[in-house]
């Protein structure tokens, strides 16, 4: 089955963000496929590479940059509502004047379209939110 993930959660808001992980880990791990993941209103947060959790504590963010990196998954995320958060990519930092984006590794900006697409493409879209 394709899967495609929407989250609307920080990383350390509520559950969703560790929840919509470790099904994306389960998923892959009985053979589906996850094409895409959309993050979307504070979902956005989960993209930040200056996130610094306690050292006991998980890492959420350098989490969905591996599982990107190791199956190939597309981490894409609202660009208004990453702009609105403060969550630059390189182009976003210079056109706005801000000296270094903050873009963790393997997230790029999209537009809504793509979650439209991941929902075409997909045959499951599934929402983890708080």
């Amino acid at each position: 089955m394709k899967f495609a993930l929407l989250i609307n959660t920080g990383p350390y808001q509520h559950q969703a963000a560790d929840t919509a992980y470790q099904f994306a880990r389960a998923a892959l791990a009985e053979g589906h496929t996850i094409r895409r993941i959309f993050f979307y209103q504070d979902g956005v947060y989960n993209a930040s590479r200056l996130s610094v959790p306690p050292q006991d504590d998980r890492h959420i963010v350098r989490r969905w940059s591996a599982l990107a990196a190791e199956h190939r998954i597309e981490l894409l995320l609202c660009s208004a509502s990453a702009l609105r958060r403060g969550i630059l990519d390189k182009e976003g930092a210079r056109v706005n004047a801000i000296d270094t984006d903050n873009l963790a590794p393997g997230f790029r900006l999209a537009g809504l379209a793509q979650l439209i697409d991941a929902g075409i493409e997909a045959d499951r879209l599934l929402s983890f939110a708080d």
